[in-house]
């Protein structure tokens, strides 16, 4: 018990590092590649995210979505991936390859669509090597570079909003 809280002050402060270290792009490129990160046992509508990638013009094999699960035995093989506490070790070290990966993409945009303040969560869309990084409303601000404040399961409003926000940034064509 005591191991754990130790692990989890180092991955807090080494994601607090990251954060204070982070570079903004302030480019208004256009969005060809998206990464997703939810929370699956709060959120698992995997097809919501693949019309809307359809609907921001981006390739299937440009759009990666990863499901993190409190339980070690959630394995939805509708994921391309996902990962659990398990896959953490000390000072943000990751030990699961497909995760760490994901993490070294860099992605046009990141979108985490997550409500709940899990540590894990946080350090992979703080270690992401995102250009546009994107969520729903946390307490910790520096996370996301765009933040659309709404319920986890009002997806349409998300989306509504998502669309209405990367137009007037010119992160997509309005067609």
């Amino acid at each position: 018990m005591i191991f754990k809280l130790f692990k989890e002050k180092w991955n807090e402060k080494y994601l607090n590092n990251i954060l204070a270290k982070r570079h903004v792009d302030y480019s208004n490129t256009e969005i060809k590649s998206l990464g997703v990160i939810i929370h699956i046992d709060k959120y698992d509508d995997y097809e919501s995210f693949r019309e809307l990638a359809s609907y921001l013009n981006i390739h299937s094999k440009n759009l990666k979505i990863i499901a993190f699960s409190t339980d070690d035995k959630n394995d939805n093989n509708f994921w391309d991936e996902c990962f659990s506490f398990k896959d953490f070790g000390w000072r943000g070290n990751i030990k699961n390859i497909s995760l760490q990966s994901f993490i070294e993409t860099k992605f046009d945009a990141l979108i985490s669509y997550y409500e709940e303040d899990v540590l894990e969560l946080k350090l992979i869309t703080g270690a992401s090597k995102a250009h546009f990084k994107i969520g729903l409303f946390q307490e910790d601000t520096r996370l996301n570079d765009l933040i659309i404040k709404t319920r986890l399961d009002d997806f349409v409003v998300f989306k509504n909003e998502l669309l209405k926000y990367l137009t007037i940034l010119k992160k997509i064509k309005n067609e």
